[in-house]
C-alpha cells in the first residue's frame, strides 16, 4: 500500500502547471521560453506576475497534497517523506513530458511546509526578505533551503525530519544545477 501511494504523489508531482499556463497564456510550450524551465520563475518571467503566482501556489499544492494524502492514509513517517520526495521527483522529471520539468523548489517548498511547518515558514520569510532585498530567487532559495536544517535542530524535530530537510534541498540544488549546466552549454 506505501508504494501506491508513493507512485500516487509522483503522479502529483507530475502535473504540469508551468507547461499548461503557457499554453494557455501565449500558446507556446514555456520550456521553449526563457531560461526553458517548467516552474514558477521561468513562468513568472515569461508569462507575467499573475501566470508565475499560480504556478508557483499549484506546484507548491502539489508537494502539500502528496504529503496531505500519505498523512491521511496512515502512512509512517518514513513512507510520508518519501511521498514528498516523489512529488519533487515528478515535478523535476514529469513522464508526460519527456521527463523534463522544473526544479522543484515550490513543490519542496509544500512539502516542508507540512513535514517542518514552522521552520519552513521561518525560512520562507527569511527567503521572502532575500528576494526582496536581492531580487535574487536563487539567492533566496539558497538561504532558504539552505538553513533549514538549522531551523529544524533549533525546533527539535526528529533526526529523520533533519536528515530529510538536508537531503530534499540538496535534490533540488543537483536539479537546478543540472539544469543551469544544460543550458547554458
Amino acid at each position: 500500500m506505501p508504494l501506491l501511494f508513493v507512485l500516487l504523489s509522483y503522479l502529483l508531482g507530475t502535473f504540469p502547471s508551468a507547461y499548461l499556463a503557457g499554453y494557455l497564456s501565449t500558446d507556446r510550450d514555456i520550456r521553449l521560453m526563457g531560461d526553458h524551465n517548467m516552474g514558477a520563475q521561468n513562468a513568472y518571467r515569461c508569462l507575467g506576475s499573475g501566470w508565475g503566482l499560480a504556478v508557483f501556489v499549484f506546484d507548491l499544492a502539489k508537494g502539500s497534497l502528496a504529503i496531505t494524502l500519505a498523512l491521511a492514509a496512515g502512512l509512517s513517517p518514513g513512507w510520508v517523506m518519501f511521498c514528498g520526495l516523489a512529488a519533487v521527483l515528478g515535478h523535476n522529471w514529469p513522464v508526460w513530458l519527456g521527463f523534463r520539468g522544473g526544479r522543484g523548489e515550490a513543490t519542496a517548498i509544500g512539502v516542508m511546509l507540512l513535514i517542518a511547518t514552522q521552520p519552513m515558514l521561518i525560512m520562507g520569510g527569511l527567503g521572502l526578505l532575500v528576494l526582496l532585498f536581492t531580487s535574487s530567487v536563487i539567492a533566496a532559495s539558497a538561504v532558504m533551503f539552505g538553513l533549514l536544517w538549522l531551523a529544524v535542530i533549533l525546533y527539535g524535530l526528529p533526526g529523520g525530519v533533519v536528515a530529510y530537510s538536508i537531503g530534499l534541498p540538496v535534490v533540488v540544488g543537483l536539479t537546478h544545477f543540472i539544469r543551469s549546466r544544460k543550458n547554458r552549454l
